[in-house]
């Protein structure tokens, strides 16, 4: 009786908070604010735009969530203060375009490593249950799931830091000729600028259009070029906003400038081509000289030798 009770109790509480949750996530009937309204079009330049366009009551389990809070913000801090990092995630963050916070990143993390955990625990619970394993194994397994979990963000986040900027190196000398055919048909540097993020739709041509909508907001062109090249830290592109940066001060042709950079960017690509058909050169030896010659010199030799054995 006791038991049939306390089964009951957890499925109430299951049910009410699924329909709470279900309640939560239908859309309130009232006028916006003047933030909501406004949010939209500043997130490009405003983190405290993205911040409030990104805030939100629906989530998956937002009851829930809003339960848990405290107890996952205090593992989110406890977290922050042991690895530290912030400004190195941030910049990932930034590097990779994210609209995430380093503690939204941390919570993210936290939940990971929780998941894990939970997991690791059934399975020791359904692998000790089957067959007796050491209390050490059973122990172990949940730490190092959940460890993994911790780690396995970071590491997505990196991934993507790097496929990202890989990308951009890719579409930078494209970018930089663009620029040079807008000025050289006569457009300023800032409408060269706008016509690139316009037409274009990679992750370059968005960076350009970030910086064409600070200079938009009252920003000068040097220091939206500036804050950029900090925030996406491509070697190239930082080379080029100097360039182009000094070309402005001292009233220099930017058109010969960007020329000469997109000569240099093209040199790159072609040494970084050749550079990685080197090292796949060397691993194609990899194939060649453990299956295709062995099954060269086997089909070479193997008929000889039953010809040998046989007499025929």
């Amino acid at each position: 009786m006791t038991s049939e009770l306390g089964w009951g109790v957890l499925c109430g509480i299951g049910l009410g908070l699924g329909m709470w949750s279900l309640v939560a996530l239908l859309p309130r009937m009232r006028r916006p604010r003047l933030a909501d309204r406004v949010a939209p079009y500043l997130v490009d330049v405003s983190e405290a735009a993205r911040a409030h366009a990104a805030r939100s009551t629906v989530q998956p389990l937002p009851v829930i969530g809003s339960v848990l809070a405290p107890a996952l913000g205090a593992l989110r801090n406890a977290a922050s203060r042991m690895l530290g990092g912030s400004e190195a995630i941030a910049a990932r963050l930034r590097q990779c375009a994210s609209a995430l916070t380093v503690e939204e990143f941390r919570l993210h993390q936290v939940a990971w490593s929780l998941g894990a955990l939970v997991t690791g625990g059934a399975l020791a619970a359904v692998a000790g249950s089957l067959r007796p394993l050491p209390p050490a194994v059973l122990v172990a397994l949940p730490i190092v799931l959940a460890a993994i979990g911790f780690l396995l963000p970071d590491r997505l986040l990196s991934r993507r830091v790097t496929r990202r900027l890989t990308r951009m190196t890719e579409e930078f000398p494209t970018v930089l000729e663009l620029l040079t055919l807008s000025l050289s048909a006569g457009e300023g540097i800032l409408d060269a600028m706008r016509r690139v993020a316009r037409s274009g739709s990679g992750e370059l041509a968005a960076e350009l259009g970030r910086v064409v909508a600070e200079t938009g907001m009252g920003v000068p062109l040097a220091t939206a070029l500036n804050q950029a090249s900090r925030d996406i830290r491509l070697p190239q592109f930082t080379r080029c906003v100097d360039a182009v940066i000094t070309a402005l001060e001292r009233g220099t042709p930017v058109v010969e400038v960007l020329r000469a950079q997109a000569t240099d960017a093209r040199e790159s690509a072609k040494r970084g081509l050749l550079e990685q058909a080197g090292k796949k050169e060397i691993g194609m030896l990899v194939p060649l000289v453990f299956l295709i010659l062995p099954v060269t010199v086997l089909f070479a030799v193997f008929p000889g030798i039953v010809v040998l054995e046989t007499g025929f």
